[in-house]
């Protein structure tokens, strides 16, 4: 996956990606969530997210207190040391890694904690989740970073014809 290549393509599309949003809102959730649903099943049978791993160098997953506890544990320290040495409170008051990309991915894109990973991570990029309708702005912010999310709203608007 090129990156670089990947951004150009989101750039160009984007004002079409601000009118396919305009039209999703107005859908029935139910059937919003049926065709994202449908995308996301069919989009991560195909894409292998260990060839980018953007989400992982580019942004921070909010981290709940389970989050920080499950991490230390995993790593053998004590939450505070945890949130000493790789935490931050970002200006919405929430727990975030303190740099990007993340502490934990490796070399080879796969992750040093991967069993252990906050929720955020594990539910990423949360296209497979139920009331759609109310993650539609963080959807949208997504197909910036996850080329999966790109991909799975050209095949929403093709499928819908937006």
């Amino acid at each position: 996956m090129n990156i670089n290549k990947f951004l150009e393509l989101v750039k160009s599309k984007k004002k079409q990606h601000q009118q396919v949003f305009k039209k999703l809102k107005g859908i029935n959730t139910k059937v919003l969530d049926q065709n994202f649903h449908q995308a996301h099943q069919e989009v991560f049978t195909e894409f292998n997210c260990l060839e980018c791993a953007n989400c992982c160098k580019t942004t921070s997953p909010r981290l709940y207190p389970i989050d920080i506890e499950r991490m230390a544990n995993a790593l053998q320290m004590r939450p505070s040391e945890l949130m000493d040495k790789y935490i931050v409170m970002d200006e919405d008051q929430d727990y975030v890694f303190h740099s990007s990309p993340c502490p934990f991915l490796e070399q080879d894109n796969t992750c040093r904690i991967y069993e252990f990973r906050p929720k955020a991570c594990r539910e990423y990029p949360h296209t497979d989740r139920k009331n759609m309708i109310q993650i539609l702005d963080l959807t949208y912010k997504n197909i910036a970073v996850c080329p999966a999310v790109f991909i799975m709203i050209e095949r929403i608007k093709d499928k819908m014809k937006l």
